[in-house]
């Protein structure tokens, strides 16, 4: 059973750069496409990048398009979202999570809630 672990969030200035980090566990994890997610106080969870299970298709949202990179590392069993010139509206919970089925992952503008696996989530606070 495949099993994420987030880490790499923290309190940043505006400007900086974070990259943020969903290890995946179990032996079918790498057939998983994954994408990260993130709720800020108040708004409902959204959709930020992922990543196909195959490293071969990426997609993020608009709002960090150009200024982030998603990518995996097989070997490592890990998922990384590089996210660049963050802003105090980048300030959320991060979360990554994994399904089999890549429409669903990268599903917009609602997030479908029910992927097959979910992470606990990391806090990213960007500060003036």
């Amino acid at each position: 059973q495949v099993q994420l672990i987030e880490s790499g969030g923290g309190l940043v200035r505006t400007g900086a750069s974070l990259t943020l980090s969903c290890v995946g566990s179990g032996e079918t994890f790498r057939m998983y496409n994954v994408g990260w997610f993130r709720e800020a106080p108040g708004k409902e969870r959204e959709f930020v990048a992922a990543i196909d299970w195959y490293a071969d298709d990426r997609e993020y949202a608009d709002s960090v398009q150009g200024r982030s990179y998603i990518w995996r590392d097989a070997a490592q069993k890990t998922v990384y979202l590089k996210m660049n010139i963050l802003k105090i509206e980048d300030t959320a919970v991060y979360y990554c999570a994994a399904d089999l089925n890549w429409e669903r992952v990268i599903a917009r503008p609602k997030v479908d809630m029910k992927l097959e696996v979910w992470g606990q989530g990391t806090l990213v606070t960007v500060s003036p």
